[in-house]
């Protein structure tokens, strides 16, 4: 090398500050982690999150905790799952199918609401709100496939009233895309719920590495980067028929896919 050159060449000091310098450049241009973007994620989902239950004014407490639900369409619709809802209401008695909204100090709002559409098979409900203001609407997702191993969150509220009526998020991977009724090597493992889904019921639901708890039915579970919901936890339809012949839960959750919710949505007015 010429003395000329050997002038121009940076000192081993500044090659290393250069090499450093190009290093954090490279990574300002990489997107945010899901993590970072979880953070950012979470106080979007919140407000769309509800507690469904029943009211009865004269009834200790006067809110029944049942499910959770969140917020779809026009802003008064609220997504949820079927088995959540009551079988009945005591209307001698005044009692209200109802949504909470999450507040400062565990204090929500409490609204009525009514059932505009169900779809048993798939464990999906549809309510509205009776008046009052629309709430923050979730995105559905478009169509885009869910993979295996894909990054998901759900918000909720686990174990309902005894945690306070303050959403809570729990993140995980999708572990498996798999049909909701498994054949059963022993007949006596057989129910009539399982043997009608076995027949009538192919259609394929996400096993979650994560870990949901009563009361997280009706969860939205989310792309924690962007919020769009894909699916809807469920924790009693699905678990009924894959871990029927187990003795102890399995820790597994599962969620609907939304395009089984789409689809009950597009007959609502």
């Amino acid at each position: 090398m010429s003395p000329e050159r050997r002038a121009e060449a940076p000192s081993a000091p500044r090659r290393r500050t250069l090499v450093a310098a190009f290093a954090l450049s490279v990574l300002a241009t990489f997107p945010i982690t899901s993590r970072a973007g979880l953070v950012d994620t979470v106080p979007r989902i919140k407000p769309s999150v509800v507690a469904v239950g029943t009211y009865q004014r004269t009834r200790s407490p006067a809110f029944q905790f049942r499910g959770t639900g969140f917020v779809v369409g026009n802003g008064l619709l609220i997504a949820t799952n079927a088995h959540v809802l009551p079988e009945s209401l005591e209307s001698d008695k005044m009692e209200t199918l109802v949504i909470v909204t999450a507040g400062d100090a565990d204090e929500g709002r409490v609204r009525a609401a009514s059932v505009v559409a169900t779809e048993r098979e798939r464990d999906l409900a549809v309510l509205r709100l009776l008046g009052g203001a629309p709430l923050p609407a979730l995105r559905l997702s478009s169509g885009a496939r869910v993979q295996e191993g894909q990054e998901v969150a759900f918000t909720g509220f686990p174990i309902g009233n005894v945690l306070g009526m303050t959403p809570v998020t729990h993140r995980g991977i999708v572990a498996a895309i798999t049909p909701i009724a498994i054949p059963q090597a022993n007949s006596r493992a057989l129910n009539p719920a399982l043997i009608r889904r076995l027949a009538n019921d192919p259609f394929r639901v996400y096993q979650l590495d994560a870990t949901a708890y009563p009361g997280n039915s009706g969860s939205p579970l989310y792309d924690p980067e962007t919020g769009v919901v894909i699916g809807v936890l469920n924790m009693v339809f699905v678990k009924s028929t894959k871990e029927n012949v187990l003795s102890d839960p399995s820790g597994i959750s599962y969620a609907i896919p939304v395009e089984y919710l789409q689809r009950l949505l597009s007959g609502v007015q």
